[in-house]
């Protein structure tokens, strides 16, 4: 009986981590006292979960750049153009022009100012590429647009409208030669500078010299049609090389050969000429 009750003390003490010694045994030995380590318990044997890691965040790939806008490119047209153009010229990065067309040598000018200032490359005129040459240029003039003429030729004089006219604008710098109150071919012109202006009125070609030299300036005034004093209409190689950055000295100047070369075989001494603004 003593026995049974040891042994449930004993049961006891293990679950309570007790240290239990008999209290008396048979032969007077004592047994050995039985040990419970409670620096560990039952959860001490469980495997611990190891701690989640954080998800691994890449960083966001930046999105690409959204390229500027083209505003002009090869083979557009215009006025737009012609405003890139002479202002390409006052950066001596054009020579030709303006002629209204996005050509070629138009192309190469853009690259090259977009090379000297670190800009891409393209050719085309982007919204970039464009308020950097705005604000390294001045506004162009009407004639700067139209330095190599093209320009639109306004409507006749009413002197004009009868008969055969050479039909001389100063407004538009345009001839028109006209017949019966038709237009036959219209070209550009330029006129004498402010010391040696081109006189205004109507008048009458009086005379026709096909290979004619100026003994007053000394310079060739091939297909000259004289309709006042020495003034004439007359090709001028220096108007079809500088457009309306130059004069005459009073002379009707056409830049283009071939139609003043048609136009001298058209018309006759006594026709009428009129200078108009």
């Amino acid at each position: 009986m003593r026995r049974s009750w040891a042994g449930a003390l004993a049961g006891v003490c293990v679950l309570t981590g007790c240290t239990v010694q008999a209290a008396g045994s048979e032969g007077g030995q004592q047994p050995p006292p039985v040990r419970i380590d409670i620096s560990r318990t039952p959860s001490d044997d469980k495997p611990r979960a190891e701690p989640s890691a954080e998800p691994s965040r890449k960083p966001s790939p930046k999105p690409a750049p959204t390229p500027p806008k083209v505003l002009f490119g090869p083979g557009d047209t215009g006025r737009d153009v012609r405003e890139l153009q002479a202002r390409l010229r006052q950066v001596a990065w054009l020579f030709d022009g303006p002629t209204g067309t996005y050509d070629d040598l138009t192309e190469q000018a853009v690259k090259g100012f977009q090379g000297k200032r670190g800009l891409a490359r393209t050719g085309r005129t982007d919204e970039v590429t464009w308020q950097r040459l705005l604000g390294m240029t001045s506004e162009p003039g009407q004639w700067d647009l139209y330095l190599m003429g093209g320009q639109p030729a306004d409507a006749p004089d009413a002197r004009c409208l009868t008969g055969r006219v050479l039909c001389i604008s100063k407004t538009s710098r345009t001839l028109r030669w006209m017949v019966d109150g038709r237009t036959v071919t219209t070209v550009p012109v330029r006129f004498g500078s402010q010391y040696t202006p081109t006189r205004e009125g109507v008048f009458q070609v009086y005379w026709k010299s096909r290979h004619h030299v100026s003994t007053l300036y000394d310079s060739p005034m091939p297909y000259a049609m004289f309709f006042s004093g020495g003034q004439a209409v007359h090709y001028s190689s220096d108007f079809a090389a500088t457009g309306y950055a130059g004069a005459s000295h009073g002379c009707v100047n056409v830049r283009d050969e071939a139609a003043i070369a048609e136009l001298f075989a058209q018309v006759r001494n006594g026709d009428k000429v009129v200078v108009h603004w």
